[in-house]
């Protein structure tokens, strides 16, 4: 069976006659079963899954076609499937069901989705390379020896593996964009509030967004567009029209960029050199194809990572919180006061990384530190959102690398947590600022493993940012096929 990389090719398979949903998902279901050492899924929805693409090929059938038909669709498991367990891959959610679809997840089944199963991420979304999860973590398809990157490294390594067509993953820090830099694949956070939270397991309110991982840029924006718009759930959900997520045509999209670059990237923070002499080089080239490269200077950007940390914990801080081992999820069984229960299932049903945090968001929140730290990171985050702004004044978007390097191997990072939250040097600009940003492959290095990079565009912008994105030319990375 032939390899489809969009959706758009499935699609006219599947129109032709060449083949049907079932055999799509049988495919897939194959190659899950013959690589179950990548950990990416923690429930596969086998019998759900063949059902539901029976049903879409009577529906093909009578003449019935969906926006999404073929398309076969993985959900990070923090995000809520009505009538299926989901956990934030942690302990203290042993064994709970959702009794709702989040919004993003119910307009993607309307749209005609198959959902093929939930897949493994950091505890709560918490971490950038997936070592954190209570069910162990997730191996690079590319190589087993590194990381996916985090915190949905499930969802990367599915669509890198060959396990789906895309899926979905959430970005509070850049938990989107690395996985899919690390993986070779692409990986939208759109603008916040773009796409409704409702369903989304909280870490930080003002950070979440829920974004696509896939093969294309095209099938990124039709899963942006499908998603997108007001919701009677979420009220910090924009109203603004979902088509502004679509791309142009490719005639359309023919148009000289004007790109901004940071002035000392190689200073700021320890850039990998194969990363920067690969950055470079595409730099060169896009200048040669007539894009004008601006360089200007972002001094604040090394106050994006302390920011960051002290906000996005101090809302983990008060989000999990909820959490308790009293109403649902684990409750140690020796427990026999509220307190006894409180501490004993909270210490044992959270991990680590999500104790540490939880511990410096209640620390920055106290009384006597709340002004030192919480109610100045809310300024330093306001000045980088206007920061931002100035940055792109007469340009179409900022270019940078996604991440510092290539996928790291596990435990190179772990012991030290500074070490680790300095992967997301590049990312978490967007999420402070809330604009939208988008990772593809551009480049491998000498290990001929996938570099990342990085644009940055205007809120709201997404169709247009996705198009830019598709004219720099994503490189592919891995080859899917759906063969059985």
């Amino acid at each position: 069976m032939n390899t489809y990389q969009q959706l758009s090719g499935l699609q006219r398979a599947l129109r032709a006659g060449n083949l049907c949903c079932v055999d799509v998902v049988r495919a897939f279901l194959k190659r899950i079963h013959e690589r179950p050492e990548i950990n990416a899924f923690l429930e596969v929805y086998s019998d759900e899954a063949l059902e539901r693409a029976a049903w879409l090929d009577a529906e093909h059938a009578a003449g019935r076609w969906y926006p999404l038909s073929g398309m076969v669709v993985a959900l990070k498991d923090n995000i809520a499937y009505k009538g299926h367990r989901f956990s934030a891959s942690s302990k203290i959610l042993e064994g709970f069901e959702s009794l709702f679809s989040a919004t993003a997840t119910q307009r993607l089944f309307d749209a005609g989705a198959i959902f093929i199963g939930r897949v493994n991420c950091d505890e709560f979304a918490m971490g950038s390379s997936n070592e954190n999860s209570a069910f162990g973590p997730v191996l690079n398809p590319l190589d087993p020896q590194r990381v996916p990157g985090g915190s949905s490294g499930g969802s990367a390594a599915a669509v890198a593996a060959g396990f789906c067509h895309a899926a979905l993953g959430s970005d509070t820090g850049g938990s989107i964009r690395q996985p899919a830099a690390y993986c070779g694949v692409v990986g939208l956070k759109p603008t916040y509030g773009r796409v409704s939270r409702h369903g989304l397991i909280a870490f930080g309110s003002s950070f979440d967004q829920i974004g696509p991982i896939t093969h294309s840029v095209e099938d990124a924006a039709l899963l942006t567009e499908i998603m997108a718009g007001a919701d009677e759930y979420d009220g910090t959900c924009s109203t603004r029209p979902a088509t502004e997520c679509r791309m142009t045509t490719q005639t359309e999209a023919k148009f000289p960029l004007k790109l901004v670059v940071l002035e000392d990237l190689e200073d700021s923070g320890g850039l990998d050199p194969q990363m920067f002499e690969a950055y470079q080089n595409l730099l060169v080239r896009l200048k040669a194809e007539g894009h004008e490269i601006i360089t200007r200077s972002l001094p604040e950007l090394k106050y994006s990572i302390p920011t960051y940390y002290i906000l996005a914990t101090a809302e983990a801080s008060s989000n999990l919180s909820r959490y308790s081992g009293v109403h649902f999820g684990y409750r140690n069984p020796e427990a026999t006061t509220l307190e006894s229960t409180y501490k004993k299932s909270r210490t044992e049903g959270f991990g680590k990384e999500v104790r540490r945090r939880i511990m410096l968001g209640t620390f920055v929140l106290s009384e006597a530190y709340y002004d030192a730290y919480y109610s100045k990171g809310q300024k330093v985050r306001r000045l980088l959102r206007d920061k931002s702004y100035d940055l792109l004044q007469g340009a179409d978007a900022l270019l940078l690398p996604t991440t510092t390097g290539a996928a790291f191997r596990f435990g190179e990072k772990s012991d030290d947590p500074i070490q680790m939250y300095k992967e997301d040097m590049f990312t978490v600009l967007a999420n402070l600022n809330g604009f939208p940003a988008v990772s593809i492959p551009f480049a491998l290095n000498n290990e001929q493993l996938p570099l990342g990079m990085q644009l940055m565009g205007r809120p709201w912008e997404e169709g247009k940012l996705l198009s830019m994105a598709s004219q720099i030319q994503p490189i592919q990375v891995v080859s899917t096929p759906l063969g059985a």
